[in-house]
């Protein structure tokens, strides 16, 4: 279990070290080995969504379908979410972690059921190595039942959060139909299993780190839910596992990169898959991160549709409710195991 330094907030700690303490340094077998990083002529795939709704949708929900069955990862643009909104996103987020230490407090909870809450690591009740990251948690669909729990400082927070949210919802519903004829399905196929769905949110904050060689701002992992839309500032930290290398995601300007979750394996019968990635940290630069994770209900079934399953395909997985999921998430924490091997069928 990492332990809890008098500050709460690794945001304030970085301020005064010269050197990462000793909760946060990575065993040398698990360290980022940031020298053996490709960055260059192998990024994911840049899906253009101008004409999603036009005629040119049959060609993108082809491109969109072989960047799922290979890459699990994709970049979009021209996704309909004005620029202003996500200039307004990222500002209101850096004012958030800028904000004095005694006014970010009020938001901190180390419960990680709570709708709202602020807090540092991933989950700091059961990890035994910190990384190096706060986060707010937000809930956000539906917006009227959790927006009035959000921080009322800085004073646009909400009006600015409310108005991404209800963008970037949009854009995950078009998504998850273009995913859905993909497939082979209906557009409204995976809308339908999701039940009454979900949305959350993570304001990621990894401050400068003294000696980024030795921790991360997020340990390779795969995300629990549906999709996650992620929208990043200008400084790189997201890579992503291809052929056995990790491969630097370097941000585009007002683009935004989605993966495909835990739940999208499990719905397409496994044709489509989760992909290990993870959050490096720099010496230089804070980082802001927003990934918007789109998720089930907690009631919400989740197996593949009956015409994705046959003799020669059959059941991966048994089927399992979110709720019966998401917890074992919290607690298996952050593993390069995927938390899909406890629910394989027979």
């Amino acid at each position: 279990m990492v332990t809890t330094p008098s500050k709460l907030l690794l945001a304030d700690i970085a301020q005064t070290c010269s050197s990462i303490p000793s909760n946060f340094i990575r065993p040398i077998s698990d360290r980022p080995n940031l020298h053996d990083v490709k960055t260059s002529d192998a990024s994911i795939p840049l899906i253009d969504l101008q004409g999603l709704a036009g005629p040119g949708r049959s060609k993108l929900i082809k491109e969109i379908g072989a960047a799922c069955l290979k890459d699990g990862f994709f970049q979009v643009k021209n996704h309909g979410i004005p620029e202003s909104v996500i200039d307004n996103m990222l500002c209101v987020s850096k004012e958030f972690f800028h904000l004095p230490e005694h006014e970010r407090l009020k938001n901190y909870s180390d419960d990680p059921m709570k709708t709202s809450r602020l807090s540092t690591s991933f989950n700091i009740k059961t990890e035994k190595v910190g990384s190096w990251r706060d986060y707010l948690r937000l809930h956000c669909y539906p917006l009227e039942d959790f927006v009035h729990e959000w921080p009322g400082n800085p004073s646009a927070f909400r009006q600015v959060v409310s108005e991404y949210c209800k963008h970037v919802r949009e854009l995950a519903l078009r998504i998850l139909e273009a995913i859905s004829e993909s497939l082979g399905l209906e557009s409204d196929s995976m809308n339908k299993v999701l039940g009454s769905h979900a949305q959350h949110m993570a304001i990621n904050y990894y401050p400068p780190c003294p000696q980024p060689e030795l921790t991360y701002g997020l340990p390779g992992h795969k995300d629990p839910n549906v999709i996650t839309l992620l929208l990043q500032d200008g400084v790189s930290g997201l890579q992503v596992l291809r052929d056995g290398k990790w491969v630097a995601i370097n941000p585009e300007p007002y683009n935004l990169v989605i993966n495909l979750g835990d739940q999208m394996q499990v719905l397409s019968n496994g044709k489509y898959k989760s992909v290990l990635h993870r959050a490096v940290v720099n010496s230089n630069s804070e980082r802001i991160s927003v990934p918007t994770f789109y998720c089930p209900s907690p009631d919400a079934v989740i197996k593949p549709p009956e015409s994705l399953v046959d003799e020669e395909h059959p059941s991966i997985y048994r089927s399992f409710t979110y709720a019966e999921y998401y917890e074992k998430f919290w607690d298996h924490g952050l593993n390069s195991e995927s938390c899909l091997d406890m629910f394989k069928a027979g």
